[in-house]
């Protein structure tokens, strides 16, 4: 490592520490808000740093994106002397530098941890089955057949967490669009064309490669947030399609259930592909996946407000 790389790690450290810092504690919730989008942004290039691209876009995407989106939204609903926000609270000037301190006592406990792992990893492990996991990178592997009961359940806490959303109240009703934002229409149409083919590639990309379902449902799912913001996607908003898209909400899962029980049938353990098999499987479950990966982050945008 170069003095000129360290400088800039240290830069980006820095930077984050700043951002998280700002975003906790303005009075100005707005500010806040934005201060927290840079900070995933920043938290992105450092993925980047990591030589994780595929991390990287999906936290730009639900970090700044998805997330940002929400808390923008979310703020505008308030009235105008909440969201401005000029009298800090008393508990939170009290409690700002004990979260600080836990806050520093966690950073310096995950340290800890990070330094008793193995060394160098389970990087051998991996690399000597991967021949018969069907794919020929070691993440998409892992994710998806040597550690794939992990990946199903993250699948479904995702999908209970819009089974929760939408159980909030007894009718839920889509947030007000932001078309009256200006240029918004345009850049969604300039976007659009980069929100499907960046997903694709890294779809096609995950089975050699970084990418994957996750990163390219986070992108897709965005890229729906901001046509939505637009109302460029009405189906979703309609009463009747309501039974199509809880259908394609749950698709990703059934898939993936079903190539688990037909790895049990055929070869007694659940999951467990056989070798002929596993690249078609894994590839129809990543394309099943991020779909429906996209449309739960879109559904938790569209649907996130209990009705009145």
């Amino acid at each position: 490592m170069t003095a000129l790389t360290l400088g800039f790690d240290l830069l980006l450290a820095a930077g984050l520490i700043w951002l998280g810092w700002q975003a906790l504690f303005l009075t100005r919730r707005f500010a806040a808000v934005v201060h927290l989008m840079a900070f995933n942004l920043l938290m992105a290039l450092v993925w980047v740093r990591l030589e994780a691209p595929d991390i990287a876009l999906a936290e730009a995407a639900i970090g700044a994106g998805v997330t940002g989106a929400l808390l923008l939204t979310a703020l505008g609903r308030l009235p105008s002397t909440a969201a401005v926000g000029s009298h800090p609270q008393r508990w939170h000037r009290y409690w700002r530098y004990p979260a600080v301190f836990a806050a520093c006592i966690g950073a310096g406990w995950l340290a800890w941890g990070v330094q008793r792992l193995p060394r160098p990893g389970l990087a051998a492990e991996v690399t000597a089955e991967l021949d018969a996991t069907g794919v020929s990178h070691a993440v998409t592997a892992v994710l998806l057949n040597i550690r794939a009961l992990d990946t199903l359940l993250e699948v479904a806490v995702m999908l209970g967490a819009v089974m929760l959303v939408w159980s909030l109240g007894p009718a839920l009703r889509p947030f007000a669009p932001a078309t009256a934002l200006p240029g918004l229409p345009a850049l969604s149409r300039l976007l659009h064309p980069l929100f499907l083919l960046v997903p694709t590639y890294l779809l096609w990309r995950g089975a050699h490669a970084p990418g994957g379902a996750f990163p390219a449902g986070a992108v897709l799912g965005a890229g729906g947030i901001l046509l939505l913001l637009v109302e460029r996607i009405g189906w979703m908003q309609q009463p009747r399609f309501k039974p199509l898209l809880r259908l394609l909400l749950v698709a990703g899962l059934a898939l993936f259930l079903a190539v688990g029980l037909g790895g049990l049938l055929l070869t007694g353990t659940f999951l467990a592909i056989p070798q002929a098999l596993a690249k078609p499987a894994i590839l129809a479950v990543e394309v099943a996946t991020a779909l429906s990966i996209a449309l739960m982050l879109m559904a938790l945008y569209l649907y996130g407000e209990p009705g009145r």
